[in-house]
């Protein structure tokens, strides 16, 4: 019988796979993990339940790590009505995908760093959906759970080691943004 494991130790591999390349085909990705998480989703949800039900706060869990080519595969912990402040993704590229529950994501982005943010548009991500972005500096989202009494959770699968970031903070009225750098900190290891 396939336990949650089996899945996640699925997720993983295809997003290794796929991050061989400098530049992968991000919808392709997409595409292949929200298959596994369709068709295992409750097996994800039932074995992953620790972190749903643990109420520590928005955590994130380690699942692999690789330096060359860089890549991080993560599964976020989201608490009942979270929401991240703004924020990038250090350059790098990325995909985020729904495990369980229900996310909002906001996406904002500007030709170079000297003009002003524009809003790009939402994303509502169910399990098995997801959203995903280039390795270009000039972007910045904000997600939220949409929940007010489940914890939700995805999976993360970055173009390095997400370790600093930057989030943003509204000064004034639009364009005007502040830059706050932040370290992004991991609750520990998911053994797969």
């Amino acid at each position: 019988m396939r336990t949650y494991r089996h899945s996640l130790k699925r997720l993983r591999d295809m997003a290794l796979a796929y991050s061989l390349e400098k530049n992968p085909d991000l919808a392709s990705l997409a595409r292949e993990l929200g298959a596994i998480v369709h068709r295992d989703a409750h097996k994800l949800a039932d074995g992953l339940s620790d972190l749903r039900t643990h109420n520590r706060g928005f955590e994130r869990w380690l699942v692999a790590r690789r330096s060359h080519p860089g890549v991080s595969v993560l599964v976020m912990a989201w608490p009942p009505g979270y929401s991240t402040p703004s924020h990038d993704h250090a350059g790098f590229w990325g995909i985020e995908l729904s495990l369980y529950g229900a996310l909002e994501v906001e996406s904002w982005s500007r030709a170079s760093t000297s003009e002003a943010w524009q809003l790009r548009g939402r994303d509502w991500l169910g399990p098995g959906d997801a959203t995903w972005f280039d390795a270009d500096p000039p972007y910045m989202h904000r997600c939220r759970n949409l929940s007010r009494q489940e914890t939700a959770l995805t999976l993360h699968v970055y173009g390095g080691d997400l370790e600093d970031f930057a989030a943003y903070e509204q000064v004034e009225a639009e364009p005007y943004w502040q830059s706050l750098l932040q370290r992004a900190r991991i609750a520990g290891p998911l053994r797969v």
